[in-house]
């Protein structure tokens, strides 16, 4: 018997609606890169894009435990010298909630071709609604 060896333009993608809503923001952004990376499949090999689609729903009423929404700061540079622009979790998740919970799940998958594949399938939104309605996803309980 040979050992199975996924191909990348072979394998069964399925959309999946993760509700965010009242759920830490870090136990659904590990749920959700899972599932990007399709380790919840048993055809899963770490060197193969596997994986499948998902939609983050209700970002904004994610909830970040302790006090990260006062203490945690998200820090972007703009190119030039000394233009480090720092912003707070709390005004971040104020004002863009998706930006916050794409960071997160960008952090939990690979720093590699496989990982910014993965991310172009990952779709967030602030609120319940989403416009991959066509798409027939299937909800993923956490």
């Amino acid at each position: 018997m040979s050992t199975f060896m996924p191909k990348a333009d072979e394998v069964a993608r399925k959309w999946y609606v993760l509700d965010a809503a009242g759920q830490p923001m870090g136990r659904v952004a590990a749920q959700a890169a899972t599932l990007l990376r399709g380790k919840h499949k048993p055809i899963f090999a770490p060197h193969a894009d596997c994986g499948d689609f998902v939609i983050i729903i209700n970002a904004a009423r994610a909830v970040l435990t302790g006090k990260k929404l006062q203490q945690k700061k998200w820090q972007r540079h703009t190119g030039y010298i000394g233009h480090l622009k720092t912003t707070g979790y709390d005004v971040l998740m104020a004002k863009r909630p998706e930006l916050a919970m794409q960071m997160a799940v960008k952090g939990m998958v690979p720093s590699t071709t496989l990982g910014r594949k993965s991310l172009t399938r990952l779709r967030v939104y602030a609120g319940s609604e989403h416009n991959q309605a066509a798409q027939k996803p299937e909800a993923w309980a956490l």
